[in-house]
């Protein structure tokens, strides 16, 4: 049966919906060639991309490492205390990003206890790699546990169930029927958590200004060269951004088949 299209009043709002958030990235794409900004990235931002791609991705594998499991056992509670516990990991997604900063500088400094307590112990997380992936963390660690959260939640329960029946332990069913039922709703949640790692500017120029991740190079150049080479970092930012996503459709396509 074919399914019935809405009004049009409907569709002129996501016309323009996607006409005002898609025509500024389409302006900077057409405004940059791409072998200038190719050449700008490889000369001012290739250590920049690589700080961010690094940091980044070991964020969004500890989010997945932790935000999964904890999705899969949040999705089991009752419906007020997971709402409760979906609030506290939903609160730094609620911080100004310079708020973020000063929270992990007041809680990881060198002159907090916790930080002095790590830098005698050989890890400064102060302008450090490990202080971009924190920062980066904090940020955006909330995206795959409320994710997985959502998606297991969502799984009609008859067929974990019935795995409980039959006798399979609660690992078994995580890994052979709810993991695989809920992937691409979970994939996409990390997808978006690498977007917003990889983009933090405000919680990371705080606790590590050092080493240049990409935004923050983003704002160096702004600020020492002007616009035309910063958007020349933006084009980057475009380009990873489309990979990624295209990346995640084409997964989600793939387990939805």
């Amino acid at each position: 049966m074919t399914r019935p299209w809405p009004g049009p009043l409907f569709a002129v709002a996501a016309l323009l919906l996607i006409a005002t958030l898609t025509t500024p990235v389409a302006a900077v794409l057409v405004a940059m060639r791409p072998d200038e900004a190719i050449g700008t990235l490889a000369s001012s931002g290739a250590a920049a991309l690589r700080v961010s791609l690094i940091a980044s991705a070991g964020a969004t594998l500890v989010a997945t490492l932790l935000g999964v499991p904890a999705g899969y056992w949040l999705a089991q509670l009752p419906l007020r205390l997971r709402a409760a516990a979906i609030f506290l990991l939903a609160l730094p997604l609620a911080f100004p990003p310079v708020a973020s900063g000063l929270i992990l500088i007041y809680v990881l400094g060198t002159n907090s206890p916790l930080g002095g307590w790590l830098a005698l112990h050989g890890l400064t997380v102060p302008d450090s790699l490990l202080g971009v992936a924190v920062a980066e963390f904090f940020v955006s660690g909330s995206f795959v546990a409320i994710a997985a959260t959502a998606a297991f939640g969502m799984l009609d329960p008859i067929y974990t169930d019935t795995a409980r029946t039959l006798g399979a332990s609660e690992w078994r069913i995580f890994a052979r029927v709810a993991l695989p039922a809920a992937a691409a709703s979970i994939g996409a949640g990390i997808a978006f958590a690498w977007l917003r790692a990889i983009g933090e500017y405000g919680a990371t120029s705080i606790l590590a200004f050092h080493p240049t991740s990409l935004p923050v190079a983003l704002y160096v150049a702004l600020s020492a060269s002007g616009v035309r080479e910063a958007l020349a970092l933006c084009y980057g930012f475009i380009i990873l951004a489309g990979i990624v996503l295209a990346a995640a459709w084409i997964l989600r396509r793939g387990v939805v088949q």
